[in-house]
């Protein structure tokens, strides 16, 4: 077990590694001037002389790699010293003599081009909402999904089998901001006088009168049209798998036995056909948060994925460096989390 999670854990290193070098790549091979988007068009000379040695960019690219890479790590070598002790908030574990010293440090993403406020704190700050509405659609797509899985599997053959296979195809197909922009435009725009549903808002909202309030049917749209292509899935993954389990010798052997059929399907064959669905939907969680990307732009939804593109758009490059660096390790730690757990429900399974 040791030996496999350090395996992975080595794997998905690698994995980080990577990510972190092609970002700092395209910082360097996109159009734009960093130092124009601190300072401006119209600063001085010696404004932006500064800003240049602030940013690194009057080293060489070596440097400036290896400079990122002490930025990012948690354990680094920096200089003993006010400045960088402000910068950093860094905690010293002892000296490494010239000035130097080896700390403990939150690892530091940069600064907003835009707000010059800390890349990490931005991301912090407006990661809740995305979180809220990612597991909410998880939990959408896993109790709808598996319950129409199954009752496609109890009808196999029939009409209610079909369109439920059909529909499933469907929401696979589709692309998200597709089917995001046709749920906002239907349910909060043509039938809003009958759903009471917005096509825009937050989970909390503002209140001139009454104070900050919590308004969960803006949740309704955006967890639904995220949670629409898991939950597609998620039917046809519980519909295949109770096939193959209802099949099987001793679900013939619990029928001959005279038990009651629903006690057949919910005792011994939903508990062994939910295997791979759990695999899959606990999978799908770092999924639903980059997903979450095109749904926030459609429902104005200010999160992790809203500020991401945001910056995209204003070629804030540290936010989007450190968003995407958020989420290859999100992907690489619930990965690993998946293996784990899916060789805790099936012990047939063994980390190797």
């Amino acid at each position: 077990m040791l030996r496999y999670l350090l395996k992975r854990l080595g794997y998905g290193a690698l994995v980080i590694f990577g990510v972190v070098i092609v970002i700092f790549l395209l910082f360097h091979a996109l159009p734009g001037d960093p130092v124009s988007m601190v300072a401006g068009q119209r600063s001085d000379i010696a404004t932006r002389e500064a800003i240049t040695k602030e940013l690194g960019l009057d080293r060489p690219l070596r440097e400036q790699f290896v400079h990122y890479l002490a930025d990012l790590s948690p354990i680094a070598v920096h200089e003993k010293s006010e400045e960088a002790a402000r910068k950093y908030n860094y905690r010293v574990l002892f000296s490494t003599g010239e000035g130097r010293a080896l700390v403990l440090k939150r690892p530091y993403l940069r600064r907003s081009f835009q707000t010059n406020q800390r890349v990490d704190e931005i991301l912090l700050q407006n990661l809740p909402p995305t979180l809220v509405l990612a597991f909410s659609a998880m939990l959408f797509a896993t109790l709808i999904g598996i319950g129409l899985g199954i009752l496609a599997a109890m009808y196999r053959g029939t009409a209610l089998d079909s369109a439920l296979v059909a529909g499933a195809t469907f929401g696979i197909s589709i692309p998200s901001f597709v089917s995001a922009t046709l749920i906002a435009y239907i349910f909060g725009y043509l039938l809003h006088d009958l759903t009471g549903l917005n096509t825009v808002g937050q989970l909390y909202e503002t209140d001139v009168f009454e104070g900050r309030q919590i308004h969960l049917e803006n949740l309704v749209l955006p967890t639904i049209a995220l949670g629409m292509r898991p939950l597609s899935i998620i039917v046809q993954l519980t519909r295949s798998s109770m096939l193959e389990v209802l099949s099987q010798d001793y679900i013939r052997t619990a029928h001959a036995k005279g038990l009651r059929p629903r006690r057949v399907l919910l005792r011994h064959a939903l508990k062994n056909a939910l295997n791979p669905v759990v695999t899959s939907v606990s999978g799908w969680l770092a999924q639903l948060i980059a997903g979450a990307f095109f749904i926030e732009i459609v429902f104005d939804w200010k999160g992790f994925g809203y500020v991401t593109i945001n910056a995209v758009q204003t070629l804030n490059f540290p936010v989007v460096m450190g968003a995407t660096l958020f989420i290859a390790i999100v992907f690489v730690i619930i990965n690993l989390l998946v293996d784990i757990l899916y060789a805790l429900l099936d012990p047939r399974v063994r980390l190797r």
